[in-house]
């Protein structure tokens, strides 16, 4: 198993958290929570989220507005919207019961005791 794949497999399935994470402090644009995500040592790139926005958008997770920029062209702003913060919930419920778990397995690793053979069984 290729550790790395792992990683990038369960990086790409905390993304959408992570975004309507970013977002429920404020309204950004798609380089500001790349920023945002590389300062929590999650390395995004714009192939990878621009897609995500776009599907969160459609199922009305998230709202955009278009603004002026000083410097460039117009900027695209997200923000979530009510039905994506009750998502963002639920996303954070299961995250919080998802850690629990595993932070009791990391705090209490279960003691394995080999299988011996019992001398006394019967062979066939």
């Amino acid at each position: 198993m290729n550790i790395d794949n792992l990683k990038s497999q369960m990086r790409k399935g905390m993304l959408e958290f992570c975004v309507l994470l970013i977002l429920r402090r404020g309204d950004a644009y798609a380089s500001e929570m790349i920023a945002r995500l590389k300062e929590a040592h999650l390395i995004v790139m714009e192939g990878t989220l621009y897609p995500l926005l776009t599907r969160l958008k459609n199922d009305g997770l998230l709202a955009y507005r278009w603004e002026e920029s000083l410097q460039g062209p117009p900027r695209k702003y997200y923000s979530i919207t009510p039905l994506g913060l009750e998502f963002l919930g639920q996303l954070q419920a299961s995250w919080d019961e998802i850690s629990n778990s595993v932070n009791l397995l990391l705090a209490n690793p279960p003691i394995i005791t080999p299988i011996t053979p019992n001398p006394l069984r019967l062979k066939d």
